[in-house]
C-alpha cells in the first residue's frame, strides 16, 4: 500500500480475557480484500488499538466509528453500541470506543454482539493534512455511504488485508474461505484456528 510502515497495533480490547473471533473475512463477507476480523471480547468493551483521531461516520440508522492513525492507516469499528467517543477526539491506546453490539447503522447483518474490526489505508488524508473530512471519500469522509458501498467501492480502494499482520502480539493469517484463518500468539507460537476462542 502507499501508507507508511505497519504500526505496532494492539488488539481492539483489553488483554487478560477470553475472546471469540468468527475469523478473517472481507468487509462484506463475500468477496474482495480480507480486511476484517470479528471479535467478541468477554468484557464487551471495544478499545483503541493505537493512538489516533476518531472520525464518526454517520448513516440514517446511526453512527459507526473509524480511527485515523499516523502513516495513513485507519481502523474501523462496526456494529458497536453505546459509542463513547466523539468526532475529532484524540484517543490513546486502550481508550474505550464503545460496546460490542448488533447495530446496523448503514445496513449489513449481525448474528451476535461483536465488533467488525477493519483495516484501511488512507494515504491521501496523510498527504493533504488537516481534516480528512474535507477531502471526500478517498480521504475518509464516508458519511452516508451504505454498508454495501463501504464494503465494495471503498474496500476495493482502501481495504488492507489483515493476513500476516500482528495485533497485540497475535499474528492473524487468513484462510482460503471467508470467516476462517488462524490466530498465532507470537511469543509462544500457539495457534488457534478461527472461528475460535482464545485468551489474550
Amino acid at each position: 500500500s502507499a501508507a507508511g510502515a505497519f504500526p505496532a497495533f494492539g488488539l481492539p480490547f483489553d488483554a487478560g480475557q477470553s475472546v471469540y473471533s468468527a475469523g478473517i473475512h472481507s468487509d462484506n463477507g463475500n468477496s474482495g480484500v480480507k480486511n476484517a476480523i470479528d471479535f467478541s471480547p468477554g468484557d464487551k468493551t471495544v478499545r483503541a488499538p493505537l493512538a489516533g483521531t476518531v472520525r464518526i461516520q454517520h448513516c440514517d440508522g446511526g453512527d459507526w466509528v473509524t480511527v485515523d492513525h499516523d502513516g495513513g492507516w485507519r481502523t474501523g469499528y462496526y456494529h458497536m453500541e453505546r459509542i463513547s467517543v466523539t468526532d475529532g477526539q484524540q484517543v490513546a491506546p486502550g481508550d474505550a470506543l464503545g460496546r460490542t453490539g448488533n447495530a446496523l447503522p448503514c445496513g449489513g447483518s449481525s448474528t451476535g454482539a461483536h465488533v467488525h474490526f477493519t483495516l484501511w489505508t488512507l494515504p491521501a488524508a496523510t498527504a493533504k493534512g488537516g481534516d480528512s473530512r474535507d477531502f471526500g471519500v478517498d480521504a475518509g469522509n464516508w458519511n452516508g455511504l451504505s454498508y454495501d458501498e463501504v464494503s465494495t467501492k471503498v474496500a476495493e480502494a482502501h481495504g488492507e488485508a489483515v493476513d500476516g499482520k500482528t495485533f497485540g502480539g497475535w499474528q492473524f493469517t487468513a484462510g482460503t474461505d471467508q470467516y476462517s484463518g488462524t490466530a498465532t500468539e507470537v511469543s509462544s507460537r500457539s495457534i488457534v484456528p478461527l472461528p475460535g476462542r482464545f485468551r489474550v
